[in-house]
């Protein structure tokens, strides 16, 4: 094994590491993906998940510089083909290897910018924002998972948006107190959280639901060897959709709402019975 091929590995750990330390959920559903999936996937998340520990952990160090300078380390990591960051190498290697396009990354990052700066969204930002945050992170994936086909990429390309915007959502409700009360955000668009009630909420769920059964849509027509994969995060998060659905608004802002780890496993064995059974 040369050196460069040793190093390469060492990077890709280290994205693998990071993603099952952060979200055991989608250590769960990357490690059901076909083998040839599994580290670019890592590596995509890897590279999300510490953007978004500088936006929203960082509290005591400055976040604009930390941010600027992520950024910088990135397009160099990618035009050179090689970083010390091993998050920033592992990337780079999905990103030249896939031809992520670029545009994507730029809005990523542009989400991540915003985060710094806006606390309360319109429509037009929050769609943006989830256009940056979600949907083109499950554009990253789908690029990998069609692996040069730009007919199937371009066919499946608005479901696994929904998708991804559904994920981020469901992520909205879910940290509605933390995101409020600790960073002072609100995503929703002429959301007032100290009135936040049940009409409020059945108008959120009902656009969720509707990304869900467009996301779903594209599922089911995925190459077989992410399918699984990306079913049993979707059943993760319809299984907290449910969850949140189940409870009164108060709730919802009282508290962190969780999936257990028994229904996890419930939700594994369920999905690997349907894609056995090809019902997916």
């Amino acid at each position: 094994m040369s050196s460069i091929s040793l190093y390469d590995q060492v990077c890709q750990r280290a994205s693998r590491m990071t993603t099952r330390a952060y979200s055991t959920s989608f250590s769960l559903g990357i490690r059901c993906l076909a083998k040839e999936f599994r580290t670019p996937i890592y590596s995509i998340y890897g590279f999300v998940r510490f953007a978004d520990e500088i936006v929203d952990t960082f509290h005591t160090h400055d976040k604009v510089a930390l941010l600027q300078r992520f950024t910088e380390d990135t397009w160099r990591a990618i035009d050179e083909q090689i970083s010390l960051n091993p998050i920033l190498h592992s990337f780079q290697l999905t990103v030249n290897r896939y031809g992520i396009d670029h545009d994507l990354i730029r809005q990523f990052l542009t989400s991540m910018e915003m985060d710094l700066e806006q606390k309360r969204y319109d429509q037009a930002g929050y769609e943006h924002y989830i256009l940056g945050s979600a949907e083109v992170v499950g554009l990253m994936c789908l690029r990998v998972f069609c692996q040069g086909n730009d007919a199937e990429y371009e066919r499946l390309k608005p479901d696994a948006m929904k998708l991804g915007s559904a994920f981020q959502k469901i992520n909205f409700l879910r940290d509605l107190q933390a995101d409020y009360k600790t960073l002072g955000r609100t995503y929703f668009p002429g959301l007032n959280l100290d009135n936040f009630d049940e009409a409020t909420k059945k108008k959120i769920e009902a656009d969720i639901a509707e990304d869900f059964r467009q996301g779903f849509r594209g599922i089911r027509q995925l190459p077989r060897g992410a399918r699984l994969g990306v079913y049993i995060a979707y059943r993760y998060y319809l299984a907290l959709f449910h969850r949140i659905r189940q409870l009164p608004s108060a709730a919802v802002m009282q508290s962190r709402i969780r999936v257990r780890n028994r229904w996890k496993l419930a939700i594994l064995g369920y999905s690997f019975l349907k894609h056995q059974l090809n019902r997916i």
